[in-house]
């Protein structure tokens, strides 16, 4: 396979390799792509605001970036260059260019989209969407938050939260959202689970781009208040009954060679109603990872702030 891989579109890689001696340029390639920059040699600063990337697709396969590079770049100053390679050494058929301005990338945008690349052959221009959330369908029950942050964080690299979800179409199943630090970032960890056989609770796990009406659905039940029959079940949090949860949770990190339990607390969000929602996070000193998510809770009538309701109920 490797003869027959090395054996095609020699000239054109030919061109290349004379292209990056000439020009001094060069490319790394790893993980199905061929990178350039990121930064480029002599930037300083930063990397680039949001908005400057464009998608660039229906490239000819033996297309190489001694012709792309040089095409991009007469429009505005490249930052990086990406482009998709296969095992046999040919392109995937698209490309991501990132400018160092919005402006750049608009222009990139205008010139080059239904641009005639060859005689005959238009290439596809367009912002780049830089979706940086995926979604992980049909975790069994038994699989915690714990168990998948721990493994998130083994086989993927700059995961920033995970929420997990029960699934209104699967019976009891889970789902969870994984949000990354950048579009990149969420390319390698989507490649990585799907093609390192991953598993979580013995099941292979299956993972998608994060869907966008079911985005929009997660975040209007994040701000709508729980149900009534919830919202009068929450309120029991802070009866005598069960003031005493935090002892117990620290008496169970204990048995478990944990140290004792720290519980932060926000309030971002109040309702006219009284209902006050609480960004939460659990640090247990020994346990690897810490838990943090959102909850209800409902003022007491009293002006007492809420903090202490929400620590009962995180617990």
């Amino acid at each position: 396979p490797q003869v027959w891989a090395n054996g095609i579109n020699q000239a054109n890689k030919m061109a290349l390799l004379t292209w990056e001696k000439e020009t001094g340029i060069e490319l790394v390639q790893v993980n199905g792509q061929r990178r350039y920059g990121g930064p480029p040699p002599g930037w300083v600063g930063g990397p680039p605001p949001a908005g400057t990337e464009v998608y660039i697709g229906k490239l000819p396969q033996d297309m190489y970036e001694d012709v792309l590079i040089p095409l991009f770049q007469s429009v505005g100053k490249l930052y990086e260059f990406r482009l998709m390679m296969t095992f046999s050494g040919l392109n995937r058929g698209f490309a991501y260019a990132r400018y160092s301005t919005q402006r750049s990338a608009r222009n990139a945008v205008a010139t080059f989209n239904h641009f005639e690349v060859r005689p005959g052959w238009t290439i596809v221009v367009c912002r780049s969407i830089q979706k940086r959330e995926l979604i992980m369908h049909s975790l069994a029950t038994s699989v915690s938050q714990w168990e998948l942050e721990a493994m998130l964080k083994q086989v993927t690299e700059g995961i920033l939260s995970v929420t997990l979800h029960t699934s209104p179409c699967h019976g009891q199943a889970k789902f969870a959202v994984l949000k990354y630090s950048s579009h990149q970032a969420a390319t390698l960890a989507k490649k990585a689970l799907m093609q390192g056989k991953v598993r979580l609770g013995g099941s292979r796990v299956r993972v998608d781009w994060l869907d966008h009406d079911l985005k929009k659905k997660l975040q209007l039940q994040e701000e709508r208040p729980p149900p009534r029959q919830v919202q009068e079940c929450n309120s029991l949090a802070v009866s005598p009954v069960l003031q005493d949860v935090l002892d117990r949770l620290n008496a169970l990190g204990y048995r478990q060679h944990l140290e004792m339990a720290l519980i932060f607390t926000k309030c971002v969000q109040v309702k006219p109603n009284g209902w006050l929602r609480f960004w939460y996070q659990v640090v247990i000193p020994g346990s690897p990872v810490p838990f943090s998510g959102f909850t209800w809770v409902q003022q007491d009538g009293q002006g007492q702030s809420g903090h202490d309701e929400a620590e009962v109920t995180v617990a």
